[in-house]
């Protein structure tokens, strides 16, 4: 426990720009078609110009106030029905209706935004935050994948259990597992993460791994290994005790070194 780490966390996980990039020009031209309305004091008759040409731009309207799958998303109307958010977007009294609602008519008459496209720069900046818990887990992986080949350790990545019909004690469920590392004898299936807050979610995969090592390993020719780190784990201490009693091979950043003669 006094091995664990408070942060894997580099100046380059905070923000993945190339993504945000890629998404504000998936809507780039439909947005500076609607930069059209900024600015303008009468919004129906900039909203009905613009679907004389182009009804399709307004489309994009949902990611002015941050969401981004319209189609599936329901909202309450002004008559208290429940409504998809896309089906403001079929016509210009909706389209008016909703600019009014969500304040965006507001904001494009006071020019308080002055480009669309940077405009949703910055949502995308904001929505790409709620991907952070993903890529702790996935700068674990990059660390143990350089880690492996630092040592001339051959492995490959994201292997299914589905590739082993040996596997079958594992159920109709196909697992996903990080790397897998082969020598001469045995199979190593290998499970990383990295977790520096708190959450159920420690409990869960503790649990979820102590079910999941004795089946691989009952398997002949096969071996569980877990990698994690984090200081999130000392809000689930109980849990990662009862699986690091239970799981032969557990390791975390400070002691993955004892593994490369295992591997090799």
């Amino acid at each position: 426990m006094s091995q664990l780490k408070e942060t894997n966390q580099t100046l380059g996980f905070f923000c993945d720009f190339d993504k945000i990039t890629a998404h504000v020009a998936e809507v780039e031209i439909s947005l500076n078609t609607l930069n059209y309305l900024v600015g303008k004091d009468d919004l129906v008759k900039g909203v009905a110009d613009i679907w004389q040409r182009d009804p399709k731009a307004f489309e994009v309207l949902g990611i002015l106030i941050a969401v981004r799958d319209e189609g599936k998303k329901p909202v309450v109307d002004s008559d208290g029905r429940v409504v998809l958010l896309k089906s403001y977007f079929e016509s210009e009294k909706k389209v008016i209706e909703f600019l009014i609602e969500t304040g965006l008519a507001d904001v494009f008459r006071s020019r308080r935004v002055k480009n669309l496209v940077d405009y949703v720069f910055g949502i995308e900046t904001g929505l790409d935050t709620n991907a952070r818990k993903n890529r702790s887990g996935h700068i674990m992986e990059g660390t143990v994948a350089r880690f492996f080949s630092e040592n001339g350790i051959a492995f490959r990545q994201e292997v299914y259990s589905s590739d082993f019909p040996e596997l079958s004690v594992l159920g109709t469920d196909e697992k996903r597992f990080d790397f897998l590392v082969e020598t001469s004898s045995v199979k190593y299936l290998i499970e990383v993460n990295f977790y520096s807050g708190g959450g159920s979610k420690l409990n869960e995969v503790a649990r979820a791994y102590t079910e999941l090592a004795p089946k691989v390993n009952s398997v002949d020719g096969f071996e569980f290994v877990w990698i994690t780190d984090g200081i999130g784990w000392k809000s689930a201490r109980s849990k990662l005790e009862e699986a690091y009693n239970s799981i032969p091979s557990v390791y975390n950043l400070s002691t993955v070194s004892s593994l490369v003669t295992l591997l090799k």
